[in-house]
């Protein structure tokens, strides 16, 4: 059979483009790769991911823990602690006085200047007791009660004592017992839903007491808005 030029010149232009087609190089791994990561770094995801050096998660918890949980400053000015004309006011007796004494001036010593309300120093004369032992309780924050065998055989302490339950029953933290040679089973009944403490070393209890003020106060601040406010 003749093939003529012209057939034969278009079958040789076939087979060239079918061969080039059979061996058209692919896409090496490392291109792929390359265009992989590009398309990648190309989505918003990934490049705040990338600039921040963290995955999301590790960003978020990051914020978290660099957030400090802020204390209210219970001497500002503005404070809901100056609502009152006293920080503590101390319910005892008379036999006690010497110790309710060297209390109340580690208390008013302390860096929060705590205000105090001592009966025989600070109640106006020539006013009457159950008055002053009314106002004491009304315009504290907080009262201690030193439970001592005076303190129980004294009526005007049980009274003041009962004040201070009216002013406060749910007993958030501004009743503060404190026992002192008294036997548990002597405890007042009326305050038995109450922690109390026992003082055996003289400058732990006041410790403890000076605390349990200052958390009073720092939650009453934390959740009473500001008086310039």
């Amino acid at each position: 059979m003749r093939v003529f030029p012209a057939r034969r010149r278009s079958a040789s232009l076939a087979a060239g483009w079918f061969r080039r087609l059979l061996h058209k190089p692919k896409p090496s791994s490392v291109e792929s790769n390359l265009n992989a990561s590009r398309s990648a770094s190309s989505s918003p995801s990934s490049s705040s991911a990338e600039s921040s050096g963290s995955s999301p998660g590790m960003s978020l918890a990051r914020s978290v823990r660099s957030s400090p949980v802020s204390v209210p400053d219970i001497n500002a000015s503005g404070s809901a602690r100056w609502a009152k004309s006293y920080d503590v006011c101390i319910c005892h007796s008379e036999v006690d006085l010497e110790l309710v004494e060297e209390l109340v001036s580690y208390l008013e010593g302390q860096p929060e200047s705590f205000r105090c309300f001592l009966q025989l120093r600070d109640a106006a004369p020539g006013s009457a007791v159950v008055t002053e032992l009314c106002d004491a309780v009304q315009n504290s924050h907080c009262w201690v009660m030193l439970i001592t065998p005076g303190f129980l055989r004294d009526p005007w302490c049980k009274y003041q004592m009962h004040q201070a339950l009216a002013e406060a029953p749910m007993a958030n933290g501004r009743t503060i017992p404190v026992l002192k040679d008294v036997d548990r089973k002597d405890y007042p009944k009326e305050l038995r839903n109450l922690y109390y403490i026992y003082m055996a070393l003289k400058e732990n209890s006041f410790r403890q007491i000076r605390d349990t003020v200052v958390r009073y106060l720092q939650e009453l601040c934390r959740s009473s808005p500001s008086r310039t406010e």
